[in-house]
């Protein structure tokens, strides 16, 4: 039985266009685009009208960045499947890449068939995965090639977190060289995490305890070391880099240095690092702790250029690294002890209504919003024109965005399982008014319409930026 859904009035706003167009929806895609008061828009019909006046009418954002469930630091990340995506879908995103855990001795398929398990008919919302490798070794590079089968085109390494999840250079090169065989991409934690654990061990045995310490050991220096570092090593191997959550100007001008060598070399960063500081994580009272991340909140005067980055295209893509730890029994584990405070903050709900608040500020242009969170994410990570865009035969995952409301972020009002925003009180001009995903309507009018298991599995080529 087809369904066709009507958009009509809008402003059309995708990363290449803005037009003022009706958008005619069938069967979960996009079937036409047409100039409103035009005469084929008005002979289409339609079994539902959604009216977008004075309204812009945008892809469903991608944030290619998340951890629903991640076990951390003894505990887990306080949102699942099913909270993390329907709080997503309030705040405009209809598309997660989530991180499936290959731990140390295990395969990467175990990891994965895990993560399978714990996304399965829980998702307001599709998903993906990006692969955590814990373990480097002829096995698991063997994996690799058959995960890119798969539809999970790429790896994520980390520099950081020795004894966890770290990998040293010649690991790192061996998977490097695997990727650049297989079409894979290697998404890096670029931090040098040896030195830094010399650091806090150092900060704590001076009785440097507080979450603001935190910050003072993960040095600029050593995020711009390893950002060096992977990008000479993705050389040699011939291979392409993603750098994940980019803090710090020094990591900004490793990139691009790179790319201006031509180098396919790729750049992320995180509403955190261009909305907070390290005032935040200096807050009284321990109250710093709900800010502690890795990398870490830097000072304000990095801001700027990572604001440069995205508008030169030196970064490329905003995600959330969205990891909630409750304040309350989770983040509270580190009193006396930063290094013991769970990393990680949530945000997937508020990516779209800040990085429209740039918008407004004039950091950023209303297309340059909409690529950085929907379409160049989705061509990263090989989902476009699947994901990403609003043009015929894409999914129909769209949100009608009203420009003029303005919002209070909030704990009071926010639907991430967590107890704490880490952007409470900031005011927001923007809201998102009802999101539609695979022409399901998910929210409708700011009412919850979705539900759990409407989300899929969407398997994903390999990097289009290097096609």
């Amino acid at each position: 039985m087809s369904t066709r859904t009507l958009i009509r009035g809008g402003l059309v706003v995708t990363a290449a266009d803005e037009l003022h167009a009706d958008v005619l929806i069938e069967d979960g895609r996009i079937a036409a685009l047409a100039a409103h008061g035009s005469d084929a828009a008005a002979g289409w019909t339609a079994d539902r009208t959604i009216d977008a006046t004075d309204r812009y009418v945008i892809p469903g954002g991608v944030d290619a960045h998340t951890h629903m469930e991640l076990p951390f630091g003894g505990t887990f990340a306080s949102d699942t499947f099913e909270t993390g995506t329907r709080a997503a879908a309030w705040g405009g995103t209809t598309t997660i890449v989530d991180f499936a855990v290959q731990s140390v001795g295990h395969s990467l398929r175990e990891g994965l068939d895990t993560w399978y398990a714990k996304a399965d008919g829980n998702c307001a919302i599709d998903y993906g995965f990006h692969m955590i490798m814990s373990d480097v070794n002829e096995s698991t590079l063997k994996e690799m090639d058959r995960l890119v089968q798969e539809g999970v085109s790429s790896f994520k390494l980390f520099m950081a977190y020795p004894g966890v999840f770290y990998s040293d250079d010649g690991q790192i090169l061996r998977a490097m060289q695997r990727a650049a065989d297989d079409g894979g991409l290697i998404m890096m934690h670029a931090e040098n995490g040896i030195a830094i654990d010399v650091l806090v061990e150092q900060a704590l045995a001076r009785g440097e305890t507080d979450p603001r310490y935190h910050g003072e050991v993960r040095k600029v220096l050593l995020e711009a070391e390893a950002t060096h570092r992977a990008i000479q090593l993705a050389r040699v191997a011939g291979a392409p880099l993603y750098v994940v959550h980019v803090s710090a100007e020094e990591a900004v001008a490793e990139l691009a240095a790179a790319r201006d060598k031509g180098l396919p070399v790729f750049g992320e960063t995180c509403p955190q690092y261009l909305f907070l500081s390290t005032d935040n994580l200096a807050e009284p009272d321990f109250e710093g702790a709900k800010y502690v991340c890795s990398t870490p909140l830097r000072p304000k005067e990095h801001q700027a250029a990572l604001w440069r980055g995205l508008r030169t295209n030196d970064l490329q893509v905003v995600s959330t690294d969205h990891c909630p730890f409750c304040f309350v029994g989770q983040k509270d584990l580190g009193r006396g002890d930063f290094s013991k405070i769970p990393n990680g903050l949530p945000g997937v709900e508020n990516r779209m209504d800040l990085l429209h608040q740039a918008v407004v500020d004039g950091h950023i242009s209303r297309r340059r919003w909409i690529e950085i969170a929907c379409a160049s994410p989705a061509r990263m990570f090989g989902m476009y024109p699947q994901k990403g865009t609003i043009a015929p035969g894409a999914d129909a995952d769209v949100v009608i965005y009203d420009p003029h409301t303005v919002q209070t972020l909030s704990v009071e009002t926010h639907h991430m399982n967590v107890d704490y925003s880490a952007y409470e009180g900031r005011t927001v001009t923007g809201q998102v008014e009802t999101v539609l995903s695979r022409g399901e309507v998910v929210i409708d009018q700011r009412k919850f319409t979705g539900r759990a298991g409407h989300g899929v599995f969407t398997p994903r080529s390999t990097c289009q930026y290097l096609n």
